[in-house]
């Protein structure tokens, strides 16, 4: 069928970010779910902190079953721009490699925290690369089920969080441009990014080889896809021409049936990026 195009087709990996989808499902049902959309990839918030050893293999058992993959988890308690959290955020990112190990995951998105009181921006900007840099010296040279082990530094709106430090992507691309490591990136969230700032397109063109992973979700409302005011097509086409070839994560709240509306998004991602690539 048309529709059941193989997702190795998009030259660029698609997930989904599991805390969007089927959250009232056990574990590894709202897997069965993501591979009935169609999709071979998942992002984690740290759902296996409290996971025992049968959890972890009922897990790993079920996704290898599907063949799905684990491509990034989130969940730190801790962010890079205040220098006082440096050892919890290094603590936190130790016990979270072990985990990813576990389930083969290899990426790890980190995040800046909120704005320090009485810090400068120049020195929380300082605190942001030189804990990305202490981070990056954990994983140097490391592999998780032969992948680079990968550290992604998140941006989030002030709409969102007014409290939180980074949000804005060209400030955080120069912060992965300062801390210069192979295995340190900026996820690219076009939700965050244009409630912050917009010109999406821009910036990504300017700085793709610095992009780890890419969200998707629409505004207003975090929805799909079409549901609101960033051209997705567009943006679908313009990671086709450039090649990209990291993960594009769908992160949206679905308006209705979420398998439906996880089918569509792909479906879009697909078609546009080939219109790039044929």
């Amino acid at each position: 069928m048309a529709g059941e195009a193989n997702v190795q087709d998009v030259p660029f990996k698609l997930s989904v970010m599991l805390w969007t989808v089927f959250r009232d499902l056990p574990f590894e049902q709202r897997l069965e779910k993501v591979a009935e959309a169609g999709y071979k990839y998942v992002e984690l918030v740290g759902e296996y902190e409290k996971w025992s050893a049968d959890d972890f293999n009922r897990a790993n058992a079920k996704r290898k079953e599907l063949g799905i993959s684990f491509d990034t988890t989130a969940g730190l308690k801790h962010g890079v721009c205040n220098p006082a959290d440096r050892d919890a955020l290094l603590a936190d990112l130790r016990g979270a490699l072990d985990a990813m190990e576990k389930i083969d995951c290899p990426s790890i998105i980190l995040l800046s925290g909120n704005v320090v009181p009485g810090m400068t921006r120049e020195g929380q900007n300082q605190s942001c690369i030189d804990g990305l840099k202490a981070a990056a010296r954990l994983i140097d040279g490391k592999k998780i089920a032969g992948n680079p082990v990968q550290l992604l530094l998140e941006t989030i709106d002030p709409e969102e969080n007014p409290k939180y430090y980074l949000t804005s992507a060209t400030e955080a691309f120069e912060v992965v441009k300062a801390v210069n490591h192979p295995q340190v990136k900026f996820l690219y969230d076009f939700f965050h990014e244009q409630i912050a700032e917009g010109n999406l397109i821009e910036k990504l063109e300017k700085n793709i080889q610095h992009v780890g992973v890419v969200h998707i979700a629409d505004v207003p409302g975090r929805h799909e896809p079409g549901t609101g005011e960033i051209n997705y097509q567009s943006i679908f086409r313009k990671l086709g021409d450039l090649r990209y070839n990291g993960v594009a994560a769908m992160e949206f709240l679905p308006t209705a049936d979420p398998v439906m509306k996880l089918r569509a998004a792909r479906e879009m991602a697909l078609q546009s990026s080939r219109e790039a690539t044929r």
